[in-house]
């Protein structure tokens, strides 16, 4: 049975960070936007429905299982009689050495893992010459619900006569277009055929986000990936005006983690796992239309509400 779309709070109190507009595509002209209201914080957190096995920072939880199993035949082993608790140095010294001993995982990696069974591959597919279909469009998309809803930027599959997405476990589907915000630049799809284990991505309240704060980007650059980039969030409330200056965006999240034509759509990641913002642009004042450093994404609750979720 499908669930609904998962919300995970704000991990610190911060004045409220808005909410407004959003739009396209992958060049342009920037400013500061002025702020706009806020949407409140949810109420369940990722962690609490999660075992410590299935959370971001499993790895950490799993070292400290082995080291627990370790202690514990060490205990079985002891003779009759002489079995004791080990001091409080003697644990410490262990999981010191356990920790020097193993390589975890970086920050990164942890995000992009738990992100990447929601990113999905998105084709807008048209007419060519000769009659002949061919790709019009290749961008990424993050599934917001398990049973098949997808948010992705609506210049990947506008004017598409069909739209094809792969998941994560390489099962491809036809998907319809069931919501649109133009003004935004977002597509909301929903896939016809889906995988038997769909996972969700978690959405997180924009409230608490901060300049510097460490993001992941995960998309289909040049229609190659699922690839991960890292970096941090470089401001907020942002403005992007697109390249013909037709279309002007708001309260956009500026990040340097790098994006290409291609991850329009993808998601942006906080080092839980969760989903800040969906990138929707990046800033090059030359015809080159490829990433220079400055990127944009789309505050979750903006495009959560293009879906018709309830904001945090």
């Amino acid at each position: 049975m499908p669930r609904p779309a998962r919300y995970s709070p704000s991990r610190r109190a911060a004045p409220p960070a808005a909410a407004d507009a959003f739009a396209p595509a992958d060049t342009a002209a920037p400013a500061t936007a002025p702020a706009a209201p806020s949407a409140a914080a949810d109420a369940s957190p990722r962690g609490a429905s999660q075992a410590p096995w299935q959370r971001p920072d499993r790895w950490l939880w799993l070292a400290v299982l082995a080291l627990a199993a370790l202690l514990s035949a060490s205990l079985l082993r002891a003779p009759a009689g002489n079995a004791r608790m080990p001091s409080q140095e003697a644990i410490d010294a262990a999981v010191l050495r356990t920790l020097q001993t193993q390589t975890l995982p970086s920050a990164a990696t942890r995000a992009a893992e738990a992100v990447m069974p929601s990113v999905v591959r998105v084709v807008g597919m048209g007419k060519g010459k000769g009659d002949k279909e061919e790709e019009r469009g290749i961008g990424t998309g993050v599934v917001i619900v398990d049973k098949g809803v997808i948010l992705t930027n609506l210049h990947v599959v506008a004017g598409a006569d069909r739209v094809l997405v792969t998941f994560h476990d390489g099962t491809e589907s036809t998907a319809s277009i069931t919501g649109a915000q133009p003004e935004n630049d977002l597509a909301v799809l929903q896939a016809h055929k889906l995988p038997d284990d769909l996972q969700a991505a978690t959405m997180r309240s924009t409230q608490d986000l901060q300049p510097g704060d460490q993001v992941v980007a995960v998309g289909f650059p040049f229609g190659i990936g699922p690839s991960v980039s890292s970096g941090v969030v470089s401001g907020l409330q942002r403005e992007f005006t697109s390249p013909e200056g037709k279309r002007q965006m708001s309260n956009l999240i500026q990040f340097d983690a790098a994006a290409n034509p291609g991850n329009s759509g993808g998601p942006l990641v906080t080092m839980d796992g969760e989903v800040v913002g969906i990138v929707t642009a990046i800033l090059n004042p030359t015809p080159a239309r490829t990433f220079i450093g400055i990127g944009f994404a789309v505050p979750i609750e903006n495009a959560a509400s293009a879906a018709g979720m309830p904001p945090f």
